[in-house]
């Protein structure tokens, strides 16, 4: 099955051409993700360690454009590629970032609809837990491809232990952060039970191996939060 295929097949990429969910989206990550905003500042930094002042940036699942906005507004060299497989999350995006957008490519597709770069960063954020492992290391084996030798990437999105001891308490974790944060206990029910039925859900240290086979060199962790985690590596 082609990545293309399988991302259409889910219910979370579907949900993202959702008028009423795309109208809210702003405000829904940061109730579920705890420090989602410090996240994207830590992604920020770590990819400025070694990308250049006028560096080439691909944002691989960039709707809604947050990231592309803290990274822009941080980088006023930087210019980027964003690509996502749903249009009307693309077209927020280009709200989110109005003037911004004079230093932004937007591309409407999946990796393989990116240009080939070579780029001198990438990041990938809350878009990879919806690829099983076979399209997760073929979507960071087509990133890698398109990063100059050494290039900084930052992926971060679910990864948690998924033993049957484990996988249960952290769900219930994730549930009870997003009710702490004003969620409706209906609703986070809701998201608990896709999140367990729908996502494809690998351990940390799965996650670093799919880097690993891809090409990425050092994977190292730099967000942990519940079910959450983020890594730095190079191309």
């Amino acid at each position: 099955m082609s990545i293309e295929a399988e991302q259409d097949d889910n219910i979370f990429v579907k949900s993202f051409s959702d008028s009423a969910a795309i109208a809210n989206y702003h405000d829904g990550p940061p109730r579920f993700m705890p420090g989602i905003d410090a996240m994207r500042t830590m992604t920020s930094i770590l990819l400025a360690e070694t990308a250049p002042d006028d560096a080439r940036v691909l944002v691989l699942g960039a709707g809604g454009g947050m990231e592309l906005k803290t990274l822009a507004m941080a980088h006023p060299g930087w210019s980027f590629v964003g690509v996502d497989p749903a249009l009307p999350m693309l077209d927020l995006a280009e709200r989110t970032l109005g003037p911004l957008m004079n230093r932004v490519e937007l591309v409407h597709g999946y990796i393989d609809d990116a240009p080939t770069g070579p780029f001198d960063a990438a990041t990938c954020l809350l878009t990879l837990h919806f690829l099983k492992a076979q399209a997760r290391v073929k979507t960071l084996h087509a990133i890698h491809q398109r990063l100059k030798p050494g290039a900084p990437f930052v992926a971060a999105h679910s990864s948690f232990p998924q033993d049957a001891k484990s996988r249960p308490t952290w769900l219930s974790r994730y549930a009870a952060f997003a009710i702490a944060s004003g969620v409706d206990p209906e609703q986070v029910d809701k998201a608990r039970e896709a999140v367990g039925t729908n996502l494809a859900l690998f351990t940390p240290e799965q996650d670093e191996e799919f880097l690993r086979e891809s090409g990425f060199a050092d994977p190292a962790l730099f967000y942990a939060a519940f079910t959450w985690r983020g890594w730095i590596a190079h191309a």
